[in-house]
This record gives C-alpha cells, structure tokens and sequence, in this order.
C-alpha cells in the first residue's frame, strides 16, 4: 500500500515531536527515580515500565501527526509477520534499556519515519543530558540544547591527528579491530544505543564501526540524523541499505563522519 506522504510538510512533522520527546524523556527520567519495573521479553531482553510509557507517548503524538502512517515499535511488534511496509514509523521507545536500567546517561529515545524505504525524518531524545536531535531531510539535522538549536554538519571535533571512534565491544573481535585499523583509528570506546549516531553528527567522533545485526528501530532514526547532517552510513562492506526488510535485520553497521576522516 502507498501513502501520501509527499504533501506532507517533514519538517512540521519532526518538530511537531520534539515537545513529545521532552515530555517523554522526563517521563523516562521520573520513572527512573521511582524505582523500575522489569520484566524480561521472550527474546531475553529486558523491558520496563518507562519503555512502555515512553512507547505510549510517542505514538499517540505520532499517530495525531500522520493518522495515516502505519507504525512498528519494538514493544509491540509481531516478529511472526513478515514485514511487506515500505512506508511506516520505526520507534524504539529506549534503546540502551540496559543503560537506563543501570541509571547511566547515555540510552536514547527513537521515532524514525521511512519513507519508500528510506528514511527521512529521525528523532533522538537524550533525557538525561538534556539533548534532542532531529532531522527532516538533507542538510536539515539538528540538535536542540540549552534552548539553543545549532544545525549539525559533521565538522570534525576530535584532534586533527586523531581518529577517534566508537563500537559495541570494550574488546571488540578481530574482524572490528582490523576495521578500526583501517581506518586509522588512534583510540576507541563502547557505545552501544543509537546516541552514537547523533554524536558523530556533531563531530564529537569520527566512526563507529558493528557487527552485530541490529534491527531496524535501533538504526532508523539516527541513520536519518547523521546523514541529513552528512554522515556516512552503509554496513561494513560499504553497502547501503535500505528499510522494509521482511525479518527487520539490518546488515553490519558502518558510522562515517566524512570521507575523509582527518579533516
């Protein structure tokens, strides 16, 4: 099925969210204190009371803004059906549940919409350090902080003799190892939530580089964010990807900054 989503405005859509992401984050961040609720799904993850209130807040918004717009979330997906939508909503309420369970500051809040199995416009809530990013398309990715909007381009941030990146592995195997080599990397660190993304479209890191396959929620938004900021984004082999995929499985991941990695 096709859907109209040409005369939609984008950009009225992504910021018509980003007072959602607000009131959603604080939410997160209230429950938090309250003390958690966790139950574990039948994959083995972990699932909480703030990732179901989350995943309610979101989708009630989105659902005001385009009624017509199917929408897959990761807490209330059915991996039984085959996936046969090129145009939908992908939200992962929070992704790093683990991180948010553990107090830490670096899981995220995720709504990508995919558009002709592309996506087009990403948001990221980072409640605890008080950052949401947004995006609605090429040279459109922002982020919103201290009441200050600054638009992002990827400008390298790290020192101009380094390359500084990101996996998912404190140790990560040798097939990431090589890659950093690759690339020239002179020092690394874990970050597993989709905030790697939104923190090489600021320049803050220059690569992130996976290989576990990740499942389209954990991916859409911020692949929408770091290449409308200019980024990068393909698997490992330097394929790009699309969405839409009958199980949901993203190949391998690979985050550029640019191509040129010192500059």
């Amino acid at each position: 099925m096709q859907y109209d989503t040409k005369s939609k405005d984008f950009k009225n859509i992504s910021e018509g969210l980003i007072e959602t992401f607000k009131k959603a984050g604080d939410e997160s961040v209230k429950i938090e204190k309250k003390g958690l609720k966790i139950n574990t799904k039948e994959d083995g993850s972990p699932v909480t009371n703030g990732d179901l209130r989350v995943n309610e807040i979101i989708c009630d918004r989105i659902i005001q803004l385009t009624p017509n717009i199917p929408i897959i979330s990761e807490e209330t997906v059915d991996l039984k059906k085959k996936n046969t939508l090129n145009t939908y909503w992908l939200i992962d309420p929070i992704d790093g549940t683990k991180e948010y369970i553990a107090g830490r500051d670096e899981y995220t809040l995720n709504a990508g919409l995919i558009v002709n199995n592309l996506p087009v416009i990403g948001l990221i809530g980072v409640p605890k350090k008080n950052r949401i990013f947004y995006s609605y398309g090429k040279n459109n990715s922002f982020l919103l902080e201290n009441n200050q909007v600054i638009k992002l381009n990827c400008k390298k941030k790290t020192p101009s003799n380094e390359v500084i990146a990101l996996t998912n592995h404190e140790n990560p195997p040798e097939l990431i190892l090589n890659k950093l080599k690759e690339f020239g990397v002179t020092s690394f660190r874990k970050l597993s939530s989709s905030y790697k993304y939104c923190v090489i479209a600021t320049g803050e890191y220059d690569l992130y580089v996976d290989k576990v396959r990740a499942n389209e929620w954990d991916d859409a938004a911020g692949h929408a964010i770091a290449e409308s900021a200019g980024a990068i984004v393909t698997s490992l082999d330097n394929k790009s990807f699309e969405y839409g995929k009958e199980d949901y499985k993203n190949p391998t991941i690979l985050i550029r900054r640019s191509k040129n990695l010192n500059a």
